[in-house]
């Protein structure tokens, strides 16, 4: 594969809702990935009725939850072999590029990373259940 490929296939990617690509081939592999955050939101705050006092609200520690999705259709694996322990569980502390999970797919296990460091905060998919691309996996707490 040469490089004005590659950037074709990038190039290509920026217009879609894809979010990880990985193309391998006799002695070549690549592998694109993208990512999204999703902060905290913000409610409107009532406003008080005239002469009214506003208690001050306690600070709140803010979680910045990043959701990891698939990357693909097929099935949701949270162990590599049904006798060995589940990659992560719920509070689990992670870092960037650890396996999180496996999603077989044409019986290929594809390798689901971490694009962010933190604490496993939920699992949203059952051992063994089909998932669809772009279908949210877990929720990490980014630190």
């Amino acid at each position: 594969m040469e490089l004005e490929d590659i950037k074709e296939i990038i190039s290509f990617l920026k217009n879609t809702d894809v979010t990880e690509l990985s193309i391998e081939r006799e002695g070549f592999k690549i592998r694109i990935k993208r990512g999204y955050i999703y902060g905290p939101i913000e409610v409107a705050k009532p406003v008080g009725l005239p002469g009214e006092v506003e208690k001050a609200a306690e600070p709140q520690k803010e979680e910045i939850l990043h959701t990891v999705t698939s990357p693909l259709v097929g099935t949701f694996y949270r162990a590599p072999a049904p006798d060995a322990p589940p990659f992560v569980e719920v509070g689990s502390r992670v870092e960037k590029g650890q396996v999180l999970c496996i999603v077989e797919a044409m019986k290929i296990m594809n390798e689901i990373e971490s694009d962010v460091s933190g604490i496993i905060r939920k699992i949203l998919v059952e051992n063994g259940q089909p998932v669809e691309y772009g279908e949210p996996l877990f929720l990490i707490e980014v630190v």
